[in-house]
Order: C-alpha cells, then sequence, then structure tokens
C-alpha cells in the first residue's frame, strides 16, 4: 500500500502539475491527501490560484469526492528548528541559534542536511496518527526535485545514518530511509513524448533502481491528441486533394494544398518519433499512464481534469 508518492521529472515536464492532479486524485472518496513542496518555488500555490503557503499545513482543495487536500511548503530552516526542538527540547535556544546564522552556517557545511531535513518531513507526515491510532493522511504526495537530482535527494539519510553512528541524528537518518525503501513509497517520473525527456526518464529509473529506491510509474505529460496516420505516411497528390477541397465548398482550394500537406508531413513524423519514445518507455518495465495537453494552459478546472484522468487510469484503490 503506497502511503509516499514522490514525483520527479525534468525540468518543463509539468512535474509540480501532475503532482497536483495525483494529490487531488488520491483525495476521492473522502480520503485526505497531504502535497509537500520542497524547492521553495511556491509552484502549488499558483496552481491552486492561493496565497503563498506558510510552513503550517493548510486545506488547499476539495476533491470531488469530497476528499480534502492539505499543502505545506518546507522551510529548511524551521525544519531545523523543529529537529532541534524535537530531539534537543533546545526550545529558545533554538530561536537563539537561529538569531546567529547558526542554522544557515550549518546547512552551508552540511549541504546534506537540508535534504535530510526535507525528507525527514515529509516521512514524518506519513507516519503521523491521530489519538485514536488512525492515519492522519491517506497519502502524502511529495513535488521532489528533478529527475537527474533525485536519486541522490532520497538516499542522503542513508549518507547521513552512516557517518553519525548513534544519536537522534542516526536514528532520525534511519528512519526515514525505512519510510523511504519500504513498500510504502514510490517514486513517479514525469515526462514528455520528447527524446531528451524520455532519455532523463530511463536515466533515472536506472539510478534509482541502483540506489535500491522503489520506482513506481511513469507519467507521460502533455499528449496531444492521436489523430489517426493512415493515408499520410506517403505524400497525396495535389489535384485529388485540390478536387476534394472544392468538393467541400472551400473557394480557392489550390491555395490550401501545399499547407496541408506540409502538416500532414509532420504529423507523420511527429507520430513516427512518438512511437519510438512510447516504445523506449514501454522497455523500463514500468506502468505508463498518460495525461493529455491542456489546450488553455493550466488553471484549476485543468488541474481537476487532469485528476480525473488519473482517477481512470490509475484509480486511487490501487495506488493508495
Amino acid at each position: 500500500m503506497t502511503r509516499l508518492h514522490v514525483v520527479t521529472g525534468k525540468g518543463g515536464t509539468g512535474k509540480t502539475t501532475v503532482a497536483a492532479a495525483l494529490a487531488l486524485a488520491l483525495a476521492e472518496e473522502g480520503r485526505r491527501t497531504l502535497l509537500v513542496e520542497v524547492e521553495g518555488r511556491q509552484g502549488i500555490a499558483q496552481l491552486f490560484e492561493t496565497e503563498a503557503l506558510p510552513y503550517e499545513e493548510r486545506k488547499i482543495a476539495v476533491s470531488h469526492g469530497g476528499g480534502e487536500v492539505y499543502a505545506l511548503a518546507i522551510d529548511p530552516e524551521k525544519a531545523l528548528l523543529d529537529y532541534l526542538q524535537m530531539f534537543y527540547k533546545l526550545g529558545s535556544a533554538g530561536r537563539a541559534l537561529k538569531k546567529l546564522g547558526a542554522i544557515d552556517f550549518a546547512t552551508t557545511i552540511a549541504p546534506g542536511l537540508r535534504d535530510v531535513l526535507l525528507t525527514g518531513k515529509a516521512c514524518e507526515a506519513v507516519r503521523r496518527k491521530d489519538k485514536q491510532g488512525r492515519r492522519i493522511y491517506d497519502a502524502v504526495v511529495m513535488d521532489a526535485p528533478p529527475t537527474g537530482r533525485v536519486t541522490r535527494f532520497l538516499g542522503v539519510n542513508e549518507e547521513v545514518a552512516g557517518l553519525a553512528k548513534a544519536g537522534p541524528v542516526h536514528h532520525q537518518a534511519q528512519a526515514v530511509m525505512g519510510v523511504i525503501k519500504s513498500p510504502e513509497t514510490a517514486v513517479h517520473l514525469v515526462t514528455l513524448l520528447e527524446e531528451m525527456p524520455v532519455q532523463e526518464t530511463v536515466d533515472g529509473v536506472r539510478e534509482l533502481r541502483a540506489a535500491g529506491l522503489p520506482v513506481g510509474s511513469v507519467l507521460v505529460n502533455m499528449v496531444r491528441p492521436r489523430l489517426p496516420v493512415e493515408g499520410l505516411e506517403g505524400t497525396p497528390a495535389s489535384p485529388g486533394l485540390a478536387r476534394a477541397l472544392a468538393g467541400a465548398g472551400l473557394s480557392r482550394p489550390e491555395t490550401l494544398v501545399a499547407p496541408l500537406l506540409a502538416q500532414a508531413r509532420e504529423h507523420t513524423e511527429r507520430v513516427r518519433l512518438e512511437r519510438g519514445q512510447r516504445a523506449a518507455l514501454e522497455r523500463l518495465g514500468t506502468p505508463v499512464h498518460e495525461l493529455g495537453l491542456l489546450g488553455e494552459g493550466v488553471e484549476l478546472a485543468g488541474l481537476y481534469g487532469l485528476s480525473a484522468e488519473l482517477r481512470e487510469q490509475w484509480p486511487p484503490t490501487e495506488a493508495a
């Protein structure tokens, strides 16, 4: 049963949009999901047309099935203060460290510490329970760093656990890796049907598997409608096409022949290239789901539309 969905992808593939749509899809049937942002871009707030997210969990949407989507923008500095309070009970001393700049110093000399704090906060949300022992969130969706950095980002706790042989840091890092490498977690990769994003996806899957990290699904975003290509493989004769256009009642059909033939050739070539990219993704042996291109750009209605597409292909009962 997957509880932590890590969403990554090459820049420009719509990674944040897909993560948001997945959070909505998983919130069906009264479920509650948490959508976590770790890169500080406030992309989630923009998608849901709300004010900038604070460092607290805030309800930002309700799904069609009555479920709730909460969101959290993790701030590394505040996460470190939480960590110091949780394990060392520093309280006001932690706030004093912030004023002295010690927190910036700590994350500068130990760059991996920042990623430990970010992943740790998300994993804490996965494990959190109420007083009756029930999970607070049915699923947590993390809008993670791009594909080229995600393996190091998720694996940094293992490095930290190896460096710190004992104590709270060691145990916390071990607990986080216990969640990330468990069946509760799946790393999903967002791509486009283009050569560079697909190649980065293939490389990313290989790296994740080599690191022992759980690969989930490949989510192909911005897929254009599949138009029939029969009859377009060759070049139709211009006179015949002109007669057909004239028969349809178009005036001066001869002026339309060249542009139409050019578009037909371009479409045929694109279909051929996309077939090759689909074949490369299928060879990965992971589930592949496709999301349509939003013609009017990404807005709230489009986001709900993408979540519906995900539910049809990938029911929450299977993903959760």
